[in-house]
């Protein structure tokens, strides 16, 4: 132990942090660094309302894809936010063990993977790290900029993206396996809301799967979620939220603000079926106890997706379905999809070591 002069000067031992016997150190016992961020990264992977852990994704993409998926894929992730990797890099020579590796500390429990075998885009759902693995092939997308080109007055905030979506299902009533499983598994790749605790200004966006039987797709849409209250019009909401004095140089009195002709045909027609009574306050407008009209509007991507594979495994494993009952048809089907993917991965590793690199898009 080392020996240090005190204050009358006699020598003595390292005195303690004020932890010892009879020891009045005036230092306190800090907790070392590297204890104090792997409690705050623990505390980051579990919700502090509800205890849960808070399923967190990485959206990639394996082999080549055009610049439109490259687009889609980055909408994805906004779908996603904020519990997801939206800069997330990727190279040509990572492989799915590399993303493994790096989702455990992270707290990453899902995969969303695209893929363009044979110029077939194909979206792959997984669990981390064990599986299963729900394979989609994209039959039609469209991308948040071609909805958003499509509206004449899109509204996309950025502050919509602070809070996960709301996961709505439809159409699953009754369904039977593998769809039984699939409802399970997108139930969880967002948090859980609680009605009881949750902040309703928080409820931004909804993420809506509906499900055709007959066609055994489905239909992927993002919407954003907007407010409005009951019996106001267009004119007084922007006065309200803009804080803004408006332009009254050519109006003789303020009422003519409100009763000029044409301005109360602004405020859309209220929908009972869509007005709904809050149990808090929202903003300046939308206050507890009041009627506000909801409304719906699409921001997206867009996407129909028809399930093709369904494996036990992370991307690997015993293929679930199509049930392997027979040695042509529907097995047949579910390997050629398979060959397909992996070979695209193979052709890809070959092209890395050659030493090429590609960046994603950020």
């Amino acid at each position: 132990m080392a020996r240090v002069r005190n204050s009358n000067g006699r020598r003595g031992g390292g005195g303690g942090g004020g932890g010892g016997r009879g020891g009045k150190g005036k230092g306190k016992w800090k907790m070392p660094v590297s204890v104090v961020r792997k409690q705050q990264a623990a505390m980051a992977n579990v919700d502090q309302v509800t205890g849960a852990k808070i399923p967190k994704s990485f959206v990639f993409s394996r082999g080549k894809i055009s610049p439109t998926l490259r687009h889609l894929q980055q909408d994805i992730r906004k779908v996603m936010l904020p519990y997801t990797a939206l800069k997330l890099k990727e190279k040509k020579r990572n492989n799915l063990k590399d993303f493994l590796n790096v989702a455990g500390p992270l707290g990453v429990t899902h995969f969303v993977i695209l893929s363009n075998p044979k110029s077939s885009p194909h979206l792959r759902f997984a669990k981390s790290p064990q599986g299963p693995t729900y394979t989609f092939q994209i039959k039609e997308y469209a991308l948040a900029s071609d909805i958003a080109n499509s509206q004449k007055r899109p509204r996309c905030p950025p502050e919509i993206f602070k809070s996960p979506p709301l996961i709505v299902l439809s159409g699953f009533v009754g369904v039977e396996e593998p769809f039984k499983s699939l409802v399970e598994y997108f139930r969880y790749i967002v948090p859980i809301v609680d009605p009881a605790t949750v902040k309703l200004s928080t409820c931004q966006r909804i993420l809506l799967l509906q499900f055709d039987k007959e066609k055994e797709i489905i239909n992927f849409r993002h919407y954003s979620i907007k407010l409005q209250p009951v019996g106001v019009t267009r004119k007084i909401r922007k006065l309200m939220q803009n804080n803004q004095v408006p332009d009254l140089r050519d109006l003789k009195d303020v009422s003519d603000y409100v009763t000029k002709a044409g301005y109360g045909s602004e405020s859309e027609a209220d929908d009972e079926a869509a007005t709904v009574s809050l149990a808090s306050d929202i903003d300046k407008l939308n206050r507890a106890s009041k009627k506000s009209a909801v409304r719906l509007q699409e921001i997206g991507p867009r996407m129909t997706l028809h399930l093709v594979k369904v494996e036990s495994g992370l991307c690997s494993g015993v293929v679930l379905y199509p049930e392997p009952v027979a040695k042509d048809g529907v097995e047949e089907k579910g390997k050629e999809i398979e060959e397909d993917i992996e070979g695209q991965e193979d052709e890809d590793l070959m092209e890395s070591e050659d030493g090429s690199e590609d960046e994603s898009e950020e």
